[in-house]
Parts: C-alpha cells; structure tokens; sequence
C-alpha cells in the first residue's frame, strides 16, 4: 500500500522515527514520499537518500551524543552550536541534493524575518537540515538565502500538508512525537559538548541561568506541543501515530535502541487501524490513532 509520511519534529524523541519506518517496511507499506520538521526531517531526508532504517540506527548508536551541540567560532547566536551534528550530516549524506533523493522529501523551516513557514525541498540537503533543526535561541540560525531560518516546529511541528503536497494522490500517515506530559526534561540531561565532572553538572543545573535555560526549553516545548495539535486538527491526516516518548526531554541523552523500539511498538499496535482505515472503501475516511 502507498503512502506518504509526515515525520514531526521532537529531539532526542525522534529516533522512534526510525522504529516506524522499520515497521511500516517490515508490514509492506511502500513510503512514495516523506516530510519532516526538526528531528522528523532528518529521519525523512536520510530515508528518502536510500539509507535503510537498519543503517541508520548503527549511524546514530556510533554517535558520542554529548559532542553534538558543540560550539564552532563562526557560529551564530545560539546557547549551544551544530557543529557537531553538522558534521554528522555532512559524513551521512555529503553534497546530495533534494533533487538527488530517491523519492520526493521535504523539511520545514521558518523564516524569522518574515514570520512564515519556509519548505525547503531544492538544493543542499545539509543546509535545510541545519535549519530545520536550529530551535530557536538554542541553536543558531541558518541563513538561506535572504532569509533566516529557524526550526519548523515553530509553526508547523507535523507537516501534514507538506506530505500531501508531495504526493496528493495518497493518504498521509504523520508520526507525532510531541504528547502532554509533567514528565519533561531539559537542562538536568542536556547533552554537554565537553566532558564535565558529574559534581559540576549538578552545580551547574542548580544556578539560575539553568534554570532559566530549562524553563525556556519547556516552554518551547509546550508551544511546539500545542501547535502540533492545532495543525492536527486543520489539515487532518489519515492516520497518526504516537509513539510513547512524552516523557523524554527534547535535548535529553537517550538509549537510542530503546527510543527506536518504542516506534516500532506503537506502529504495531496502530497497524490493525491503520490497515483499515487505508483500505479501500475507508480509503477516505480519516480517523487518527492516539495510544
């Protein structure tokens, strides 16, 4: 059966992407095109280049977590860099280009000059990553052209209507990874680029500029949240699936096996709705899965 995704945005949470997709394939759902904002467009962007779920997760398990976010001079404002998950980009996809995808894809940015929403699916996908990825305040800006751009969970977490752009003729499945919880994370796990003595991150967490810094993060979090579920409920997909990873701060340092297995479970629980609901005549009947 064909269908196109809508990968949403959500850190650390997005490697449960990943279990979807192998789920999905395993289940012989055949992708024709992939949208992702923030985490969600990496997934997307190395899914549509040919990488399967299996390579990426042995990319992503190789990763030291704590030298993503380091700091490069030339950097711009941000509380914490990307050069280190710039480099990781560069090393997984090199100089590709949309047009150099396997099928179409797209990621989600916004401009902060103008205050909209920015598609980017022509050019360097490197480039759009590094936007589409760079919360705002948190990680610096990517400039593109004239325009300067952010994270696209700022005004578009799930790009339901990207997907279906992509492809119209097709149901949209989105992946949403951005559920309400107390339970949230932010400067206590927050990945370090250097190696800090335990003693010192504890101090560190208790001054008030982390503090600060961790009500911040939990506000962006909750407005991406909150956003989500207002663009659900207008552009309306399919199908939703909502892997259980509430509870897992945005820039946390996670056991990435067990976040890409909570992906693979909710989609096996979703597949029976899911099945049905793709399923000619029901076809166009939209209903959303919540776990």
């Amino acid at each position: 059966m064909d269908i196109s995704l809508a990968l949403g945005g959500g850190g650390s949470r997005g490697y449960a992407h990943i279990g979807v997709l192998r789920c999905l394939l395993k289940e012989g759902f055949r992708i024709r095109a992939v949208a992702g904002t923030s985490a969600g467009g990496i997934v997307a962007v190395a899914y549509a280049a040919g990488i399967s779920p299996d390579h990426l997760e042995r990319v992503f398990a190789k990763v030291d977590q704590t030298k993503l976010f380091a700091r490069s001079p030339e950097e711009g404002p941000g509380i914490l860099g990307l050069s280190g998950a710039a480099r990781l980009f560069e090393e997984l996809l090199g100089d590709k280009t949309f047009e150099d995808l396997d099928i179409p894809c797209a990621v989600v940015a916004v401009d902060i000059k103008a205050g909209r929403e920015v598609v980017l699916n022509q050019g360097r996908v490197v480039d759009a990553l590094l936007a589409t990825v760079a919360v705002p305040g948190v990680f610096p800006p990517k400039q593109y052209g004239d325009a300067l751009l952010v994270d696209g969970a700022v005004l578009n977490p799930v790009p339901v209507t990207v997907a279906r752009a992509l492809a119209p003729a097709l149901p949209v499945v989105a992946v949403v990874l951005e559920i309400m919880t107390e339970a949230t994370s932010g400067i206590n796990s927050l990945p370090l680029p250097v190696q800090v003595p335990a003693a010192l991150v504890e101090r560190l967490t208790r001054t008030r500029v982390a503090q600060a810094f961790n009500i911040f993060l939990q506000s962006v979090d909750i407005g991406s949240r909150k956003m989500g579920e207002l663009r659900l409920l207008m552009d309306k997909p399919e199908v939703v699936i909502r892997p259980d990873v509430g509870g897992i701060g945005v820039l946390e340092k996670v056991d990435i096996p067990s976040i890409i297995h909570k992906g693979e479970i909710a989609t096996d629980i979703a597949l029976p709705i899911l099945l049905q609901t793709l399923a000619w005549p029901n076809r166009l009947r939209r209903r959303v899965f919540q776990r």
